[in-house]
């Protein structure tokens, strides 16, 4: 009889803990934020390769243009901030686009933005919501499978294919019923 009560008492004080409670044990998965997803410049074979200088560990990668630029040049390529060789100066219009953009956005936007929406999207849930519903919603969004996206990119380039062709495979949750990891002997 102790053992099932102490069972149900850390239960119950676990599930008072807060809806992060899933999240810090591990019970949640955190999907990769899709905007923090950038490409890499193909590698090639550069036409002297003696007169290269040697690599820095830890330096930029000088083939690469940064998340800022590449927006920019999005908006107005012939505005583009650090092009010194620009053709034709910025018309304008794009002119007026640039000046209208304002300052610059803080570091760390992002987490303010994800911040402010958790705490307009989650109410706090009393005790008798946290029993009824003790089982956190599933997260929004379908996560991709890595492996078998990775094999249909890898497949549709070696058969000369759009890498947009086929399927996105995708992890299917899996339902959980109410005894389901419960274990009875």
């Amino acid at each position: 009889m102790k053992p099932a009560f102490a069972a149900l008492a850390s239960l119950a004080l676990l599930a008072a803990c807060g809806p992060e409670t899933a999240r810090t044990i591990g019970l949640t998965r955190d999907a990769p934020d899709e905007f923090q997803v950038t490409t890499r410049a193909p590698l090639s074979m550069p036409p002297m390769l003696g007169q290269l200088p040697p690599p820095r560990p830890g330096a930029p990668r000088p083939q690469e243009i940064p998340a800022r630029e590449q927006a920019e040049a999005a908006l107005a390529p012939g505005a583009m901030l650090g092009n010194p060789g620009r053709p034709t100066a910025p018309t304008p219009g794009e002119q007026a686009l640039l000046a209208q953009t304002g300052r610059a956005a803080p570091a760390d936007i992002r987490a303010t933005v994800d911040s402010e929406t958790t705490r307009l999207d989650r109410a706090s849930r009393g005790l008798v919501d946290r029993v009824l519903f003790w089982q956190p919603p599933p997260e929004p969004g379908i996560p991709v499978d890595p492996a078998r996206e990775a094999q249909r990119l890898r497949e549709n380039a070696a058969l000369g294919r759009d890498p947009g062709d086929g399927q996105t495979p995708i992890i299917q949750p899996q339902r959980r019923g109410l005894f389901t990891g419960w274990r009875l002997w």
